[in-house]
């Protein structure tokens, strides 16, 4: 037996704003994304293209998180019954392999110029970069509202980081503009090009997961199977399986062997609420079972 849960008006006023909040913040970075790469390729300089790769980077990321916001209202259908949220599940893997591609260009064209670095203007670094940093601290102010909706704090975060990379930029310009270090330019692209390297793997690694069905990584198993062998009237626990839906949505399914069946419904529904709030898991469907016997037909396979 399942249980679901309803969404008030004040949810759906909250995930319009949520909405607006993601829309304005990546169109605004990106605007500055072209911005930057313009003058990247205009003053020849690789810490404003490696900075601009990072933040394009992030336009995706951002355009996968209002993708998601957008997605997630939309209803099921009898065909896609989940609905389309698992196409955020994929979308990062496209994502991370353009990363990946651009970075290790940079990386390569970055360990030449360490040889004969070009001539870099370090006045429009600093100042292509400083507007960077006044970009991204503003979009994170967009973001700064939604601390308790998972998928805006993520975009907070991200946001904050990405102005500190400007900011290694604009030290960057200063050093080239004082005392002439060319190959500054360079190592900064290096540097911010490993930042984008390591981004690129953990989007990998978290859509080959997505992909596996792999239980999200916010969520230990392990105490989502003690929690539910702790409550009231429950002997036994097997058959637990926890999964990504996409776009913030965590489905779970579980079978519980209790001993009675007096508060059948008021177990369910209190339990749903508890898997909502201590683990984020909003879409449970749990099987009560009575006895010692698993009602499962498959359940000489292996099972956890």
């Amino acid at each position: 037996m399942g249980a679901g849960h309803s969404h008030d008006a004040h949810d759906h006023h909250h995930g319009d704003a949520g909405i607006r909040a993601f829309a304005w913040v990546t169109l605004l970075n990106l605007a500055y994304t072209v911005l930057e790469a313009g003058y990247g390729f205009a003053t020849n300089s690789l810490a404003l293209l490696s900075d601009a790769l990072h933040n394009l980077g992030d336009v995706l990321g951002l355009a996968l998180a209002w993708g998601a916001a957008v997605i997630a209202r939309r209803k099921p259908t009898e065909t896609h019954t989940y609905g389309w949220r698992r196409a955020t599940l994929l979308s990062p893997l496209a994502n991370a392999i353009v990363l990946a591609g651009f970075s290790g260009a940079l990386a390569w064209e970055a360990m030449r110029r360490f040889f004969a670095p070009p001539e870099v203007p370090g006045v429009t670094v600093m100042v292509v970069a400083a507007i960077g940093i006044a970009v991204n601290l503003g979009a994170a102010w967009f973001m700064h509202g939604g601390h308790d909706d998972l998928n805006r704090r993520g975009a907070f975060l991200h946001l904050m980081a990405d102005a500190a990379v400007s900011f290694a930029a604009v030290l960057a310009g200063a050093g080239m503009l004082v005392f002439g270090w060319r190959w500054l330019d360079p190592l900064t692209a290096l540097l911010v090009g490993a930042v984008v390297a390591f981004s690129a793997f953990r989007l990998l690694r978290d859509s080959f997961n997505a992909a596996m069905d792999a239980v999200p990584r916010q969520i230990d198993q392990a105490q989502v199977r003690a929690f539910l062998a702790s409550c009231p009237g429950v002997t036994a626990v097997h058959h637990v399986h926890i999964w990504s839906l996409g776009a913030g949505e965590v489905a779970m399914t579980a079978h519980l062997v209790r001993a009675n069946a007096d508060d059948h419904d008021v177990f369910i529904d209190a339990l749903a609420n508890d898997l909502d709030e201590r683990f984020g898991i909003n879409h449970p469907t749990l099987q009560i079972e009575f006895g010692t016997g698993c009602h499962d037909q498959h359940d000489r396979a292996p099972h956890y």
